[in-house]
């Protein structure tokens, strides 16, 4: 999974260099350390020269789109006149970022006059953002002072966001057999997925798998089990772990040659009792999300895909359903049959082999874990009416893991809401939240919404 990656676009007037031509050497100072602030966040920057007429701007932005940045920030040094330069960027696909920031903390009343000349930037933004609005172009605006550590960490948050955006509105997604029948809240209509979000769906039938199943070399099958048995805690039959790593293989080679980002599987489709497609791949649904691979189950395309683009901008992220309310402890009890992601986990995830009642496929090899504890963000994508959207976010602390005996066998995760357990299921289900969520590990609830907003969702935050 790559990082997040911004255009660094610093602007500047053309007047000074002819009036003062040594000037532009004193930003270089306050561009390194904008520079350093978002590698600290962990974001890389391809980051331009400074410019100041609409033919440095045109190079500059080219450069980006040749890079494929995420997202462009701007960055003001002095008044830059927006004519030069707003056309250009309303024309870039890439969200903006003004970054409204100065090098010195303070400019009050025993201020050095010189000092304006490395600090009026702001005005610049002003034109800028005016500009921008009149031709509709969206755009963020940050500002503060760099020794202020949310200004950077802010910026960072935006970056994530737009990764996560554009990662969505390229998703290719697969549903391997149908949509859960009777499951209504996260049904929508390819069309309308593909129109709304960029997310193209396809469908197959078990059976599309078989030949990419049958391939698997004995050879691969062997080596993926020992990576499994390095990896988690195993206590599994061979006969039933060769049989998830052979069709998990099979899948992954699958889903590698289509390109798809996501995938769904409707775990009622897996019904054979012999042959190479005779269990349920709860194994690889795992292991896909922990290779940034979006997964959600029952059918859920939409889901899915929101799971893999979260992982492409934030990180570590897991499908998962709030299950059961504890009243008397004010948490919400997580879990689902057999998928997690295991680079949350806590501890060393445990192999198993789980007992699978609900069709005639064999008893699968399975992983049990539960997210480490700390601050995490549920996030969940609620189809609306008129082919809307709506991403509820919510800042979530996890805690430990349970201390029953049973609890070994089972994904579980318990997250305590930011507000009591009643109200906050009360909230949730006002804004029309599915029961099928994606859990992000920190608190993200600024990049979740420039997330939305950059992808033409609404954003609400349950606090």
């Amino acid at each position: 999974m790559l990082s997040p990656t911004i255009g660094l676009l610093p602007l500047y007037i053309a007047l000074y260099d002819d009036a003062l031509p040594e000037l532009r050497y004193a930003f270089d100072d306050f561009r390194t350390e904008v520079e350093a602030g978002f590698a600290r966040q962990g974001i890389e920057v391809v980051a331009a020269p400074i410019c100041r007429v609409r033919s440095e701007f045109a190079a500059a932005l080219e450069a980006f789109r040749r890079a494929a940045v995420d997202g462009i920030v701007t960055l003001h040094l002095a008044y830059s006149p927006s004519l030069e330069s707003c056309a250009l960027l309303a024309a870039m696909p890439q969200p903006i970022l003004m970054l409204d920031v100065t090098p010195d903390a303070a400019f009050g009343r025993d201020v050095d006059p010189q000092r304006l000349l490395y600090n009026h930037g702001i005005h610049g933004v002003q034109d800028l953002a005016a500009m921008l609005r009149r031709m509709k172009k969206d755009y963020h605006v940050i500002a503060g002072h760099l020794s202020d550590p949310s200004v950077m960490r802010r910026a960072g948050e935006f970056a994530r966001g737009a990764k996560a955006a554009g990662a969505l509105a390229v998703t290719r997604a697969l549903r391997v057999g149908p949509s859960f029948s009777g499951m209504g809240d996260f049904a929508v209509e390819p069309d309308v997925l593909r129109r709304r979000l960029g997310i193209a769906v396809e469908e197959i039938a078990l059976e599309a798998l078989e030949a990419d199943v049958v391939a698997v070399p004995e050879a691969d099958v062997a080596a993926e089990m020992a990576r499994d048995l390095a990896a988690y805690d195993a206590d599994v039959p061979a006969a039933v772990h060769a049989r998830s790593a052979r069709l998990g293989l099979g899948l992954r080679r699958y889903l590698e040659r289509g390109g798809y980002s996501a995938f769904s599987m409707n775990f009622l489709a897996f019904d054979r009792a012999e042959g190479p497609l005779s269990t349920v791949p709860f194994l690889e649904c795992c292991k896909a999300m922990a290779r940034g691979i979006g997964y959600a189950g029952e059918g859920d395309v939409l889901t899915a895909a929101l799971v893999g683009a979260l992982a492409a901008g934030f990180g570590d992220t897991s499908f998962t359903e709030m299950f059961c309310p504890d009243w008397a402890g004010g948490t919400v009890f997580l879990s689902h049959m057999g998928e997690c992601n295991p680079a949350i986990a806590a501890g060393r995830p445990r192999l198993y082999e789980k007992e699978y009642p609900f069709t005639a496929a064999q008893n699968p090899a399975a992983l049990a874990c539960a997210p480490r504890p700390g601050p995490a963000t549920l996030v969940n994508l609620s189809p609306g009416p008129d082919e809307t959207f709506r991403l509820i976010i919510t800042p979530v602390e996890l805690l430990d893991d349970g201390t029953h005996p049973d609890l070994v066998n089972a994904v579980r995760g318990w997250f305590r809401p930011p507000m009591p357990t009643a109200a906050f299921l009360e909230a949730y289900s006002q804004l029309g939240g599915t029961h099928h969520c994606a859990l992000t590990l920190g608190h993200h609830v600024e990049g979740m919404l420039a997330f939305a907003r950059q992808a033409g969702m609404e954003g609400c935050v349950i606090e």
